[in-house]
């Protein structure tokens, strides 16, 4: 029969007119479609996003997704794939990957990350392998990579940083420590500045003793 614009009892066992498909045909699922207030039944060979395919020995139904943000389901706690913007991991879906995994954008799943162990900690402070002779110098600390991606197109953490830290020893053991050259620059400009100020005080009292 077909009633109305749409094929409503395409594949139906039984049809009614007001409510579509009561029963399907065989390998066929029985889907509840719903526009407005209207809701009528229809027999389809693969069941619309949000809803997967459960059989029973009476009849194949299409039974809605229970999972949060999925869009095509195996089971009703299984998503098999996820709606835009979300990830798949073990059936569910996910705006960001949990811990230890990464987000494989081709496929929008998460896999198995770089697994990275404990910082190690902070190295000596030294500048031009050197541990003296310098005010300022650089540490460093690492950490191992424990567990390869599964894909190489993962990135790894980083593995080593550094930091400046202050010299323990500013002057190394029986060498002589030069000052920088900025430092003297500074001492030069200062001493000068005395000598100007210096000489304009000695014109001043020249000055004044004249006009006494």
């Amino acid at each position: 029969a077909n009633y109305g614009p749409n094929p409503i009892c395409k594949g139906c066992l039984s049809c009614s007119k007001d409510n579509g498909c009561i029963r399907c045909q065989h390998k066929l699922f029985f889907f509840l479609r719903r526009e407005g207030m209207r809701q009528y039944g229809e027999c389809l060979h693969s069941c619309p996003s949000g809803y997967y395919g459960l059989r029973t020995p009476d009849m194949n139904r299409c039974s809605r997704c229970r999972i949060e943000n999925c869009d095509s389901c195996f089971s009703r706690d299984f998503c098999t794939k996820c709606k835009t913007g979300f990830y798949s991991h073990r059936g569910r879906c996910f705006r960001g990957c949990p811990t230890g995994f990464a987000a494989l954008e081709e496929l929008m799943e998460c896999v198995e990350g770089c697994e990275v162990g404990q910082w190690s900690e902070w190295g000596i402070c030294s500048r031009n392998n050197k541990t003296c002779g310098f005010k300022w110098g650089l540490e460093t600390r690492t950490r191992q990579i424990v567990k390869k991606p599964a894909k190489d197109t993962i990135p790894c953490p980083t593995i080593a940083e550094s930091r400046r830290c202050k010299m323990a020893m500013r002057h190394c053991p029986g060498g002589k420590w030069r000052r920088p050259a900025k430092t003297k620059d500074k001492k030069k400009k200062k001493k000068n500045l005395m000598e100007r100020a210096q000489k304009q005080h000695s014109i001043f009292l020249a000055t004044d003793k004249t006009s006494q």
